[in-house]
């Protein structure tokens, strides 16, 4: 069954490995779906979807979801584009059921402060502000199969809307990883993301007021609003850990591949260093493939990203720990994206 499982998900990803278009750039919606809200896969430029794992796993690749020992908590907040004034504020759940299971929740919100309402008769505002609604909620499991192949869905709900205008959608991932070596050393996943409903906008928004020519009465026009497409993504990684003095410290070397159905491809690689489990830094890099000349606009992550992480026992058995995760990146334009991640593992 797991053979089975494993060899799907990757000829369909084979399938659509190569169906990015970059000439569709900006034609789809929903692109916070694409955003990451927690610091410790950030630090890696998100590149961790063959070893992620736990409530995070929620964002990358779902099949981790089930490689954790009891509960994980995890609160993340992210200042999106320095300069801009964009929150994310993500809340995740997970909890270990059975052996081999585990079920997890995941809220996301962003936050976009007050913004000016204007008009064309007051184009410089009229006094009242407005702040639109995004907001996310993923339920989402996962199995593993004799702690080598894990496997794991989510379902997840899209909201947008501001006060008189509003769009729902629906999205499935799905994912999985394969852990194999002496000490679990290799680890190699697949996810696909954001599969899902069309979306449009809807409300009272989208009407205006205009003369009935027979009558001179006023009618309400309603204006339709043409659906769009979410940025669905085919991610393909590889991770490798070297231990040393005596599995003491942890050097872990990261690979992925990222197919977006929007924009260009993306390939990437970092590193990361953990002494005793309990402070790591790390670093990444993504670049964007088939840029045919230099001034092809860039994704916004494209560059660099560095993070660390310090996490400790609550107990003398370290099966309880508290961590703390933060993260940077670099972005084209603005300056940078920060996230910071506290987590509870119990």
């Amino acid at each position: 069954m797991k053979q089975l499982l494993f060899f799907g998900l990757f000829f369909l990803s084979y399938q659509l490995m190569w169906c990015g278009n970059p000439d569709r750039q900006g034609a789809a919606g929903a692109y916070e779906l694409l955003m990451n809200p927690w610091a410790r896969s950030a630090g890696l430029h998100s590149l961790t979807t063959a070893h992620i794992r736990g409530v995070e796993a929620m964002r990358l690749n779902v099949a981790g979801l089930s490689r954790i020992n009891r509960t994980e908590v995890l609160l993340g907040h992210a200042r999106y584009l320095e300069g801009t004034d964009i929150r994310m504020n993500a809340l995740g759940i997970s909890q270990k059921i059975g052996k081999n299971g585990a079920f997890g929740l995941s809220i996301m919100a962003l936050d976009f402060g007050d913004i000016p309402v204007t008009t064309t008769a007051l184009p410089e505002g009229t006094g009242a502000t407005y702040s639109p609604n995004f907001f996310h909620l993923g339920l989402g499991y996962a199995h593993t199969f004799e702690n080598k192949v894990s496997v794991g869905i989510l379902f997840r709900g899209i909201s947008e809307s501001t006060a008189d205008v509003s769009a729902l959608g629906f999205a499935i991932d799905a994912g999985i990883q394969y852990v194999t070596g002496e000490k679990d050393n290799f680890k190699f996943g697949i996810s696909l993301r954001n599969v899902g409903s069309k979306m449009s906008f809807n409300g009272e928004g989208l009407t205006y007021q205009a003369p009935n020519p027979d009558d001179g009465e006023n009618l309400t026009i309603e204006i339709r609003s043409a659906p769009f497409e979410i940025p669905s993504v085919l991610n393909i990684g590889m991770s490798y850990d070297f231990w040393l003095q005596e599995d003491k410290q942890r050097l872990t070397l990261v690979g992925n591949f990222t197919s977006n159905s929007f924009s260009r491809d993306q390939l990437g690689a970092g590193i990361e260093y953990a002494l005793n489990e309990q402070f790591m830094i790390r670093g990444g890099y993504k670049i964007d493939l088939d840029s045919k000349v230099v001034e092809d606009p860039k994704s916004i992550y494209s560059g660099l990203s560095a993070g660390m992480s310090i996490e400790l026992p609550l107990n003398k058995d370290k099966d309880n720990k508290f961590g703390i995760d933060y993260a940077y990146r670099a972005t084209q334009p603005f300056d940078g994206t920060h996230n910071l991640s506290l987590r509870i593992s119990i």
